[in-house]
C-alpha cells in the first residue's frame, strides 16, 4: 500500500471532506417521526444495512429542528422519492416551514409514522439503536412494514444538487 504524502493533497478540513463526497451520487430520501407532532427531514445518508433482518441506517444531525421528535421516536418512516418530487425534496431540507402542511400530502401509517403519498417506495422502521457521530447520531432500525410501488426513478443527489439517472444504455 502506498501513502500520499504529497502537497497536493487538501488539509483534512470540512470543507476538503465535503468536496470530496461532492463525487459521490446518493439516492435521496424523506425520513419522517410523530411523538406529539409530525417532523421530517431530507436524507442522503440513507443505507441498506441488511436484507435478513431488515435493517437501514441514515445520520441525522442533532442541531436539526426535527431531532426532539426522532430522539424520542420508537419508529421512523422512510420513503424513497422518485426524480419527479425535487420539490418535495427542497420542502424537508428547509428550516423553518411546515413541512406537512400542503402542498405535502400524507397520513397517518402504521404505528402513527407519517407516509408520504406518491413517493416510489416507502418503509416504516423500528428504531433499534442510535450511535452518537460527532454532532450527528446514526440511527439504525429495522424495517417492519414496506410498500413498494412499481416503476418510477429515483431522485439523486449530486455535487450539491438534485439530478436524475441519465437515459443511456448501462454500461457493461
Amino acid at each position: 500500500m502506498t501513502v500520499h504524502t504529497g502537497t497536493d493533497a487538501l488539509p483534512l478540513t470540512a470543507e476538503a471532506f465535503r468536496s470530496v463526497f461532492r463525487h459521490h451520487a446518493a439516492g435521496v430520501a424523506v425520513v419522517t417521526a410523530h411523538v406529539g407532532r409530525p417532523a421530517g427531514f431530507t436524507a442522503t445518508s440513507l443505507s441498506s444495512v441488511a436484507a435478513v433482518p431488515p435493517t437501514v441506517s441514515f445520520s441525522m444531525s442533532t442541531s436539526s429542528s426535527s431531532w426532539p421528535v426522532f430522539q424520542d421516536a420508537s419508529h421512523v418512516g422512510v420513503h424513497i422519492l422518485s426524480e419527479s418530487q425535487r420539490d418535495l425534496a427542497a420542502t424537508f431540507a428547509t428550516t423553518g416551514s411546515d413541512r406537512f402542511a400542503a402542498p405535502t400530502r400524507w397520513r397517518r401509517g402504521p404505528w402513527g409514522v407519517p407516509v408520504l403519498d406518491g413517493v416510489l417506495a416507502w418503509l416504516v422502521c423500528r428504531v433499534e439503536t442510535t450511535v452518537p457521530a460527532g454532532e450527528h447520531r446514526l440511527i439504525v432500525a429495522r424495517a417492519v412494514a414496506a410498500e413498494p410501488r412499481p416503476g418510477g426513478r429515483p431522485l439523486l443527489y449530486h455535487d450539491r444538487a438534485y439530478a436524475r439517472l441519465g437515459d443511456g444504455e448501462p454500461r457493461t
